[in-house]
């Protein structure tokens, strides 16, 4: 198949190897993600909509507020946060990770963000998910 070994080839070529269909997914939850900015919303607003409307969790990303649903519930607690007019800035099913792994490095960072951008760049690959975080102050320095 011509697009395994174009993304085969995007791994390869980025210091990765890819595995067999399925190897990673048992480090991801399928669920319902709600993003929110910070700017707009306090954690406690957003907590009394989401308990509200049965979102599992409120989580604080720094710049942004994720809240959590199972896949089940998604649509449900979408439109609750519709009915009091909170405006997201994403709303869908996701792979959120089981565990982070930090990146430090300041190449390793740059290696892994560019092989994020090769994938979601390539014509055939819908998703990519990852399990990595790299420090706001490293990302800002990578930029410069």
């Amino acid at each position: 198949n011509r697009t395994i070994s174009e993304i085969r080839h995007i791994f390869t070529k980025n210091g990765g190897s890819l595995g067999e269909a399925g190897c990673v997914a048992w480090m991801f939850n399928k669920k319902g993600l709600i993003v929110f900015p910070k700017d707009k919303y306090t954690e406690d607003e957003l907590m009394e909509v989401a308990l509200e409307a049965g979102a599992e969790d409120v989580r604080d990303q720094g710049d942004q507020f994720e809240v959590l649903t199972d896949p089940a519930d998604f649509l449900k607690v979408k439109q609750v946060f519709d009915e009091h007019s909170m405006q997201y800035e994403l709303a869908e099913i996701s792979m959120i990770p089981q565990t982070v792994v930090k990146i430090e490095d300041p190449k390793q960072a740059q290696q892994v963000i560019r092989l994020m951008e090769l994938l979601e760049d390539h014509d055939d690959v819908q998703h990519a998910y990852a399990n990595f975080d790299i420090p706001d102050e490293l990302l800002k320095s990578i930029a410069a």
